[in-house]
């Protein structure tokens, strides 16, 4: 199944519901898409299954679909295609293609590996950017021979609250091409798609970030506060 044919079913497939993948603080369920003779596994966060938080507002979804718009924007296919749905069984939500990673590997299985130092360091440079609040080792997938990334609900605030278990980099130097991707957020204006799902504040935050971690030119080191989520894993 090719991208652009397993993002036509996300967006106008039938949705079933196949049940409630365990574990997640969210609704979070199992789904398939089929479009004509095409079916894609994916994963639906509805809104109406979101709890409350005190420092983000409702709409978790649409942070999901946000970082889909970035990375693709940026050139770097690091989050699985994912689509907002308002005609879902459950409502409005996102909808994510679903990885067949292998199922044992994340940040703490790969990150001493060689291969995938630049995948990771440009991981570690989206989060920065995305200012993600909840990067934890499970949300960084292996599959095919390449890593993705999931997990984005808590991404976006325009208040900083970088929290990851990706240090491992911090001080490195960004490469040419990651470098100039970032500088493309403060040279050019926001994508549209992006401004539809962020508000102001926080797409003037996103471009703060990117002109902050260009001035620096290296991945930061964990910050005061709270700089590691929990669970790790």
């Amino acid at each position: 199944m090719t991208p652009g044919t397993a993002a036509d079913a996300l967006r106008r497939g039938r949705i079933e519901v196949h049940g409630q993948i365990a574990g997640s603080s969210n609704v979070t369920l199992l789904v398939s898409c089929r479009l004509d003779d095409v079916e894609c596994l994916a994963v639906y966060k509805p809104l109406a299954g979101e709890r409350e938080l005190w420092d983000f507002p409702p709409g978790l979804h649409r942070r999901e679909v946000a970082a889909r718009a970035l990375s693709d924007w940026l050139g770097w296919g690091i989050v699985p295609e994912t689509v907002l749905r308002v005609d879902a069984p459950f409502g409005e939500g996102s909808v994510q293609r679903m990885v067949e990673e292998d199922g044992v590997s994340h940040y703490f299985t790969l990150r001493d590996d060689p291969r995938f130092f630049p995948e990771l360091r440009r991981i570690a440079a989206f989060d920065v950017l995305t200012n993600n609040a909840d990067r934890k080792s499970g949300h960084v997938l292996l599959a095919q021979g390449r890593l993705w990334a999931i997990d984005h609900g808590l991404t976006f605030h325009h208040e900083p609250k970088l929290r990851t278990v990706i240090w491992d980099f911090a001080g490195d130097h960004l490469d040419d091409a990651v470098r100039d991707a970032i500088a493309r957020l403060v040279d050019e204006p926001i994508p549209g798609e992006l401004q539809e799902l962020l508000d102001d504040e926080e797409t003037d935050a996103l471009v703060r970030r990117a002109r902050a971690l260009l001035s620096a030119d290296t991945l930061p080191p964990p910050g005061p506060g709270r700089p590691y989520p929990w669970p790790l894993v």
